[in-house]
């Protein structure tokens, strides 16, 4: 890389549950960061290397399992990345729901231990409140997020509830509700020029339906201590930087009833952290497409394997 070649400003970013699928964690099972799955089973009182190379789909759909899979295959693709050297100049992070968490301990903002704790109380809080109050979510596709805010709101005024939860990327927005509020929406989206897509999920998440997993999720937030200071970490319900303090427990609380602003997460990691090269890291790559419709002409990369990564390492610097 030549002296006057532009600064490469790195972001890590990870990915939420949905991304977890059968076996995924055989990718990893031969790389020397493979004990930290007994670590993370001890914390969490789960078997995860069962869940990780022998669950099977309909296992891994289940909230509280699906997230401690997803998390622990972000840990493991963080912590070889970091071995390879690969990341670069790492100077922020971020996560798409559940990924936020790993984004938290990637960033310094908290040990492995009280993450991996707090990744198996948010799954158990959001599954039991999925069973008490029956939610669905759904995507929709070929409408801004203005345009279904407002279809949105037209089925909460004719009696069903249903909220915007993820604005992911231009013409991709997720919503929350009801199975009877998601089917109104199918109506007048399609009269709008949009589709709606029904998603396999446990619950409403990222909707005021999961009130009572936020207030079930406090005792475990108040039981960790957050650094006071840490790399900074894009959250979820502001799409602003934080660097530490006690005000990540209020995000991760408002997280599971608020939606998700990841498109406009990456822009202010574009834009105003100046990241110019993203790097998924955990199963899938979901997030590296939606990247690249949000921060044109920033390099991203997806390390979803220990093959993915060791491609990575014996690429040339193009510099």
């Amino acid at each position: 890389m030549t002296d006057d070649a532009p600064e490469v400003r790195t972001a890590l970013v990870f990915p939420g549950q949905g991304a977890q699928k059968q076996g995924m964690g055989e990718a990893w099972r031969e790389t020397g960061s493979w004990p930290v799955v007994a670590g993370i089973s001890e914390h969490t009182g789960v078997d995860v290397e069962d869940l990780l190379l022998k669950a099977d789909d309909e296992t891994l759909r289940r909230t509280d399992l699906a997230q401690i899979a997803v998390f622990t295959t972000e840990v493991l693709a963080h912590r070889e990345a970091a071995a390879a050297g690969v990341l670069g100049e790492v100077v922020a992070c971020a996560g798409h729901s559940l990924g936020e968490y790993t984004a938290l301990y990637a960033a310094g903002a908290l040990p492995l231990a009280d993450t991996a704790r707090l990744v198996a109380a948010r799954g158990r809080a959001m599954r039991g409140c999925a069973e008490r109050s029956p939610g669905t979510m759904a995507a929709v596709v070929r409408l801004d997020a203005e345009t279904v805010e407002g279809l949105a709101a037209a089925v909460r005024e004719a009696g069903e509830e249903l909220w915007v939860a993820n604005t992911n990327a231009p013409g991709a927005i997720v919503v929350s509700g009801t199975a009877d509020g998601v089917a109104r929406l199918g109506e007048s989206a399609v009269e709008s020029g949009g589709k709606v897509i029904p998603l396999a999920v446990g619950g409403a998440f990222h909707s005021p339906r999961m009130a009572a997993a936020a207030a079930e999720l406090e005792a475990a937030l108040a039981a960790v201590e957050f650094a006071a200071e840490h790399m900074p970490v894009v959250a979820n319900v502001d799409a602003r930087p934080h660097t530490g303090g006690d005000t990540w427990r209020d995000l991760e609380l408002r997280q599971l009833t608020s939606p998700v602003r990841w498109e406009q997460s990456v822009r202010t990691l574009a834009g105003e952290l100046g990241c110019t090269r993203f790097v998924e890291l955990g199963p899938g790559r979901q997030l590296t497409g939606m990247i690249r419709r949000i921060a044109k002409g920033a390099a991203t990369v997806a390390v979803d394997s220990s093959a993915a990564l060791a491609k990575l390492t014996h690429t040339p610097d193009p510099g």
